[in-house]
């Protein structure tokens, strides 16, 4: 079978989106035809230093004359050209989400990796990325042809279908505390909706943005939900499906989401969702299976939790929707399968 190395920086065992998408697609590749090997890449992407250049621009010369390189967008974006520049490697390019996009950054800074990810994708001989959502961002905004860019969504395993909690429903949000996340606007609407009965548990690092987990805390303090509501850090396996299984309710405000993988666990599960109409949300959520309010808007979403909470009729018939929709979600041997396509035109183009 062909090799492919693929670079993806600092620890692939973190607990986002992106590294379980890098994990799942390693051991995915082989069944697809390609042999996977990892390039490590230091973990300060996307804010690398110049040594950290100099490693990867090494790394890459290293290999062999005409290798496939798979490099991981958190890279990716922020590799200048002088680093990409006289490379003997054939380059696909993995977007998850442009940098640029990114939430809680500086105008400056979301300058910057729009500058260096338009500049880089130029280098690519083909662009994989997670949605049609990107992709439409990548040609209309990054200027990338069509026919260089392969949609390769996420898998999804098969779950058991949520029971709930009983009597006082369980909101459940799976997502690192970061401002792209949205918790924000959702304890904030927790807190509008306080005189009903629920409990909310939020999953995933409080350690990746520190100042964001303070913030977080400190709405929960200050909207007095710290009975209600609980920050329960990261999960994984049995213990994520778990939460899944025991909730009535997903719901996650993110601001922006090139796919939202948390969003097809939930819809595996049979969960309802609440959610903002931002970046990939509005395709990975069918319509009949969860209520998609303006990002940013706290009056909003709480409306559509309300609605949720009291209307028990509504909550299952979304419920039922989402499990049937879950059923019918893409498994990882697809998205290798779509990645290898892209791989495989890529050796064709340079033979």
């Amino acid at each position: 079978m062909p090799e492919v190395w693929f670079a993806i920086p600092g620890d692939p065992e973190t607990l986002t989106g992106g590294y379980v998408y890098a994990r799942r697609l390693m051991d995915a590749l082989p069944g697809a035809g390609w042999t996977p090997r990892r390039l490590s890449w230091p973990g300060a992407f996307p804010y690398p230093s110049e040594e950290d250049l100099k490693a990867v621009r090494a790394s890459l010369e290293a290999l062999p004359p005409r290798a496939t390189v798979l490099i991981d967008g958190l890279a990716y974006g922020a590799l200048p050209t002088s680093v990409l520049d006289g490379l003997n490697v054939r380059i696909v390019a993995l977007v998850h989400h442009p940098l640029a996009r990114e939430s809680g950054i500086a105008s400056a800074e979301a300058a910057h990796f729009e500058k260096t990810e338009r500049a880089a994708l130029t280098f690519a001989q083909r662009v994989v990325v997670t949605s049609p959502a990107t992709a439409q961002t990548l040609t209309q905004d990054f200027g990338v042809p069509q026919n260089k860019i392969h949609i390769a969504l996420p898998g999804t395993e098969r779950a058991a279908r949520a029971q709930g909690a009983g009597d006082v429903p369980l909101i459940l949000t799976v997502g690192t505390l970061t401002p792209r996340k949205g918790h924000d606007v959702l304890i904030a609407a927790l807190a509008e909706v306080a005189d009903l009965p629920w409990k909310s548990e939020i999953v995933g690092s409080r350690e990746r943005d520190l100042a964001t987990t303070a913030l977080l805390r400190k709405l929960i303090e200050h909207h007095d939900l710290g009975r209600r509501v609980t920050l329960a850090g990261e999960m994984n396996g049995d213990a994520l499906r778990g939460a899944y299984g025991r909730a009535d309710i997903f719901a996650l405000a993110s601001r922006y989401e090139g796919y939202g993988m948390v969003f097809a666990e939930a819809l595996a599960h049979g969960l309802p969702v609440a959610a903002c109409a931002a970046g990939a949300v509005t395709e990975t959520v069918p319509k009949d299976a969860g209520l998609l309010t303006p990002p940013d808007d706290v009056r909003a979403f709480a409306g559509t939790l309300r609605r949720m909470l009291n209307d028990c009729a509504l909550r299952a018939k979304l419920a039922d929707a989402a499990w049937r929709h879950g059923q019918a979600l893409p498994q990882w041997s697809d998205t290798a399968h779509a990645v290898a396509n892209a791989l495989n035109l890529t050796l064709e183009a340079a033979a």
